[in-house]
């Protein structure tokens, strides 16, 4: 490739560090589709004849369908995938397939190839995390007024209901999908043109080739074209604030699948067994996702730090922008898949949950929200006079509402016996009925939203 240049070849080591291959094969169908792109375009600019633009297109789907059926091969004397291609289009078409590479760099060609990839990895996330969504407002729609306890600090707060919960891990997922989105706006944008830097003096058409790719237009700088990698971070932001959201809901079926909660029975797909301990059901799916999380932020540090002291425009250090952002679109895939298996296929035991919600006095806040409204005693006095009757319930070793009126009315004068309607449970949850609290029917106004949203009913 550079033999006009150099007289010697690269030494083992140099072969060895520079080649890209082995990952960048990945990159095989963007590439082919970016080069059918640029060559029809040269073709209909007359920048080569016709008939080569039609050899060299026919030439490029033989070499696609080659590595459809057996593979990308990898010598590592190519290089890369771009050579590789380049190559073997030679072997089946003769000279015509040195025209392919008229008007272009390796440094557009990769980071338009680049480009598609992540905006196909972009979609693919978008599309499972629709799915994870759809499990969600599905089981939350089940549970909308199924009690559990909800928790600070993992301690014992308030009641809420069981599809609250679930549609809390449906806003942060939305809010997933919205980052991919923009994120996709952003950069697509197509690079093809720029060539090494500074653009290239062939009258050629890169709103054409944009358009054939299925970009909204072409970048407006050739050298920011081929050195930007925002959208590689971008993709990798948004994977590792969903690998976040993933991680946490993996560590609430971790727990709940716990002995000592009880709360959630797992599927049997998603959970492995103890090679000593017969009895053992271990959440392994769940805690590879957990894990998975630190990897890919691990990811998206290792290409932030790659770039941060490039200067312009292309650096070889950005031939490992790829490795990361492979290995976080594989772990996220991954990762969203389990999830949306564990929430639709898990059996979550609501009695566990409710008789939990019962204890650690978790109607406290609505012991002093009745003396507040039925009493007009202010917000920080109840606090403290229903502290005093959660300290005399524990002292006994019972609930709230197992206390006498006697024993409530030594607390303070001012509770009466209307104040048992409100230590309940149901009366906790039904009583969150501001916008968005656990209330059983905001709960069920908020999943018959969502189901419109994701089109799985149409506007009432």
């Amino acid at each position: 490739m550079w033999g006009g240049r150099f007289a010697g070849g690269p030494s083992a080591i140099m072969r060895e560090i520079n080649a890209s291959i082995p990952f960048d094969k990945a990159l095989w169908r963007q590439d082919i589709a970016a080069s059918k792109a640029h060559v029809d375009m040269l073709g209909a600019q007359g920048i080569v004849s016709a008939e080569d633009a039609a050899l060299i297109a026919d030439g490029l789907d033989k070499v696609a369908a080659e590595y459809e059926a057996n593979g990308v091969p990898e010598n590592w004397d190519l290089e890369d995938i771009h050579m590789t291609t380049e190559s073997r289009l030679a072997e089946l078409i003769g000279p015509a397939a040195g025209r392919l590479h008229t008007a272009r760099s390796r440094n557009d060609q990769v980071a338009t190839d680049f480009r598609l990839w992540v905006r196909d990895a972009m979609d693919q996330a978008e599309l499972g995390l629709k799915q994870l969504q759809v499990a969600l407002v599905s089981r939350a729609g089940e549970h909308a007024a199924s009690i559990m306890p909800g928790f600070t600090h993992l301690q014992t707060a308030q009641p809420v209901t069981l599809g609250h919960h679930l549609m809390a891990y449906y806003e942060m997922i939305g809010r997933d999908r919205s980052r991919f989105a923009d994120a996709r706006v952003r950069m697509n944008r197509s690079p093809l043109g720029a060539a090494a830097l500074a653009g290239t003096g062939f009258p050629i058409d890169r709103f054409r080739t944009a358009e054939a790719l299925g970009f909204d237009g072409p970048t407006d700088n050739s050298l920011d074209s081929v050195s930007d990698r925002d959208f590689a971070l971008d993709y990798l932001m948004a994977a590792a604030q969903c690998s976040l959201h993933l991680s946490r809901l993996a560590e609430e079926f971790i727990i709940w699948a716990s002995q000592p909660f009880g709360f959630v029975t797992l599927p049997d797909s998603l959970s492995t067994g103890s090679s000593i301990m017969p009895q053992k059901k271990n959440p392994d799916a769940a805690e590879l996702v957990r894990g998975h999380s630190g990897r890919i932020a691990g990811c998206l540090t290792a290409l932030m730090i790659t770039m941060k002291g490039l200067p312009l425009a292309y650096s070889k250090d950005m031939q490992d922008d790829k490795p990361p952002v492979f290995e976080a679109a594989s772990l996220l895939a991954l990762s969203i898949a389990a999830m949306t298996g564990m929430v639709a296929e898990a059996k979550f035991r609501t009695d566990r949950m409710r008789a939990a919600a019962e204890l650690g006095y978790a109607t406290a806040t609505d012991l002093a929200d009745w003396l507040v409204r039925q009493a007009n005693i202010p917000f920080r006095e109840a606090h403290h006079i229903t502290g005093s009757a959660v300290k005399l319930a524990e002292s006994r070793g019972i609930a709230l509402d197992q206390l006498s009126i006697d024993d409530l009315k030594a607390i303070d004068q001012r509770i009466d016996d209307r104040v048992y309607a409100a230590l309940s449970v149901e009366a906790s949850v039904a009583a969150r009925c501001s916008h968005g609290g656990t209330a059983p029917d905001e709960v069920r106004k908020r999943v018959a939203q969502a189901r419109v949203a994701l089109g799985l009913e149409e506007s009432a």
